[in-house]
């Protein structure tokens, strides 16, 4: 039943989508060709009925005009922003709202040559409210200063979460008896500044603040002892190698990121850890339209870390079609091999395979564990190398449908 109504809301929105970014014919396309000649032999009353036509344009035809035109380069404006929303569904969190805010613009563009022109910065307010109680709401972006010296990267976000827990490690993650529910308040900051220290070498400081507060825990010994609610402050560095031709939808290059954070007990920690975040992607064209993306991404984490905080497979971004943090440990590694095919105009789909596992230390690693992971996405442009997302994903014994912006990596 569920995978139907899946199906038919995927369907839904990629066919709405179709239809207004290809099926519309805006007013532009069907108004007649005025010349200087046909300026003066115009009656006094076509103006007036012009006006009117206009008046009489409803507003599905204007939301139709909006998105047809939300993909193309403004010139004369500094900020580009459109707004896009709609129903989705999901086997994690059921029926829901979303609504995403996204915007471009430069934060110089004095230069007119490309080659020396400021790379595009990006910001998205995003919005979700499901009825599995489920509520998110956060911004973030890149901002790249002028001649692209330094970046400015901000992930802030707040979410009240009725969810699933299975426990810790992969042994009781994999056991279908520890299903049990929960709830969870959480609010991630992060800001990454990183200055540009060689061609398309990066390096700076970051800081991130988590707050997690777990409550009504079905089965709470699966926790093993740990508080529910966790304060943790963290201070590192990031260092970046980023030779992609877009931000947001690279169809060529590299981009390898290592991410060091400490959360000491000098910082009023309770749990004392530390993380290591490493991330390789490659970027090539293939035959025409197609663009193979590949990734490899792990997230290491020792000391002391708290339950919130572990390393976790599934979501929006890693291993789609998994309920994110069934899998949970300390430590966690993924890969993912992509095909981005456009199709036709504003509409492309993507094919994906992947794999990944956790575990609590390299020495408990176990080639059993690795997880499989599949799936099959739709792609609409809906601003300039920006596209709206719509991901089925499978795994072991699960499916997930993800709606999002932006590419997964």
């Amino acid at each position: 039943m569920h995978l139907k109504i899946l199906l038919t809301t995927v369907c839904t929105l990629i066919f709405s989508t179709i239809y207004a970014s290809e099926h519309y014919t805006c007013s532009e396309c069907v108004s007649p060709v005025v010349t200087s000649a046909d300026t003066l032999s115009l009656s006094p009353d076509t103006v007036p009925l012009n006006a009117a036509a206009a008046k009489r344009k409803g507003i599905i035809a204007r939301v139709i005009e909006y998105f047809e035109d939300s993909n193309k380069p403004k010139k004369d404006k500094k900020f580009d922003f459109s707004v896009i929303g709609g129903p989705h569904y999901s086997s994690d969190t059921k029926f829901g709202i979303g609504l995403v805010a996204a915007g471009i613009y430069r934060s110089d563009t004095t230069h007119t040559d490309s080659v020396y022109m400021t790379p595009e910065s990006n910001v998205a307010i995003y919005a979700d409210a499901t009825t599995s109680m489920f509520f998110k709401l956060g911004i973030r972006g890149t901002h790249i200063f002028k001649d692209d010296l330094a970046r400015m990267r901000y992930d802030v976000n707040f979410a009240s979460i009725a969810s699933k827990f299975w426990g810790i490690g992969y042994e009781n993650n994999i056991s279908n008896d520890n299903e049990s529910r929960y709830k969870y308040l959480c609010s991630d900051t992060r800001f990454d500044y990183i200055v540009r220290v060689a061609e398309n070498l990066y390096i700076g400081p970051t800081v991130a603040f988590n707050y997690v507060n777990g409550h009504d825990f079905r089965k709470p010994w699966l926790l093993e002892g740990e508080n529910r609610r966790t304060f943790n402050l963290g201070v590192g560095f990031t260092a970046e190698y980023d030779t992609r031709d877009c931000l947001t939808a690279a169809t060529r290059g590299w981009y390898i990121r290592l991410d060091q954070r400490f959360n000491p007990r000098l910082l009023f920690n309770k749990y004392s850890f530390s993380l290591t975040e490493v991330n390789v992607s490659g970027f090539w064209p293939a035959w025409r339209g197609a663009i193979i993306a590949a990734q490899v991404h792990g997230r290491i984490t020792y000391g002391n870390t708290p339950w919130g905080l572990l390393s976790t497979l599934g979501g929006s971004n890693n291993m789609r079609g998994y309920f994110e943090g069934r899998y949970r440990d300390k430590s966690e590694i993924d890969a993912c091999l992509e095909l981005r095919q456009h199709v036709w105009r504003r509409n492309g789909i993507v094919l994906w395979v992947g794999a990944g596992t956790v575990f609590p230390r390299f020495s408990a690693f176990r080639w059993n564990h690795v997880l499989p992971n599949y799936g099959i996405g739709y792609r609409w442009e809906f601003k300039k190398r920006m596209n709206v997302r719509l991901d089925l994903g499978f795994g072991r014994h699960q499916t997930g449908f993800i709606f999002s912006i932006n590419e997964a990596f």
